[in-house]
């Protein structure tokens, strides 16, 4: 079972195109950092980006899973996922 309260740490897709303002973000749970990662990254710069969770990193397609499956537990954005 993955451990949604854990601290998180999530780091964006690097790249030349990539704003100022999404950076590496320290997180005091792992559920915070997916739904940032899900809700608020820009979708082109999913790609790339990766969680790390007690020394364990998560891709970009494990962060969608996460986020999608049953036992997030945090409330979704609507139309998101």
């Amino acid at each position: 079972m993955f451990d949604y309260p854990a601290d998180a740490e999530l780091f964006p897709q690097r790249g030349g195109n990539r704003p100022k303002q999404i950076a590496y973000h320290r997180f005091a749970s792992a559920a915070d950092a997916i739904r940032f990662a899900m809700e608020v990254l820009p979708p082109a710069l999913l790609p790339g980006t990766f969680l790390e969770v007690n020394d364990e990193r998560h891709s970009a397609s494990q962060i969608r899973q996460l986020y999608e499956d049953e036992g997030f537990p945090l409330t979704r954005k609507r139309g998101k996922a």
